[in-house]
């Protein structure tokens, strides 16, 4: 099938949830994760109206820069290893995975300008899963506020791999929980009024519960 249907098919999808949770879909941003896919299917996304797309690579990145065309904003929604920041960080828009101070550091030290960061939370737990513990957030964005290039526009989870709508659904709400208890802060480093989560089989129960940026792959543009 093509992106375009696929793509119809998800937006309408999309419209549901945002109903049903009282919101308005143009809240919503789709990240066309396209790290998996050839050029010309990522470029059939950015033809079919879905201008944000996730890569997790600096190759899959720079190769997907170089071929497509239209205006892109650029994900980057993989974990960043320090001596890759040079690489990449002057060529994305968001970065999904800020998870520990020695990355701050060195993005701060590497960035030509402020750059947009989900700070990454493991909120189920899971042990093979990068991102901070819900309980050291807070004090983890507290320690941000002398990096002036860094800009915590939300938080981002990965969600348990199930089908229990139950799981699923907390996970959620305890980021969009700690989401508000950090914007209530007003912290000048860190609005924090971004929650990215949600994926191609959860993407509808996550906007239900407040996500505003949902990485989508397979239900889009495939495997």
């Amino acid at each position: 099938m093509k992106v375009e249907e696929k793509g119809k098919d998800i937006i309408n999808r999309i419209k549901q949830a945002a109903a049903r949770s009282g919101r308005t879909p143009d809240e919503i941003n789709v990240v066309a994760v396209t790290k998996y896919v050839s050029n010309e299917r990522a470029q059939e996304a950015v033809e079919a109206g879905f201008n944000h797309l996730g890569e997790n690579r600096f190759e899959g990145l720079t190769e997907k820069q170089a071929s497509l065309s239209g205006s892109v904003k650029w994900h980057f929604i993989g974990s960043l290893q320090s001596r890759k920041v040079k690489d990449v960080i002057n060529r994305i828009d968001y970065l999904h995975s800020l998870d520990r101070l020695s990355l701050a550091k060195e993005i701060n030290k590497r960035a030509h300008k402020t750059v947009e960061c989900f700070v990454q939370v493991n909120v189920s737990g899971e042990v093979q899963k990068h991102g901070l513990a819900p309980q050291n957030v807070l004090n983890f964005i507290e320690q941000l506020s002398i990096y002036d290039k860094i800009k915590v526009v939300g938080l981002m989870t990965m969600a348990p791999d199930t089908e229990d709508e139950q799981v699923l659904r907390k996970c959620f709400k305890d980021l969009s929980r700690l989401k508000d208890e950090i914007h209530r802060h007003r912290y000048q480093n860190a609005p924090c009024t971004e929650l990215s989560m949600g994926m191609s089989n959860d993407y509808e129960i996550a906007i239900e519960e407040g996500a505003t940026f949902v990485r989508i792959g397979s239900a889009l543009v495939g495997e």
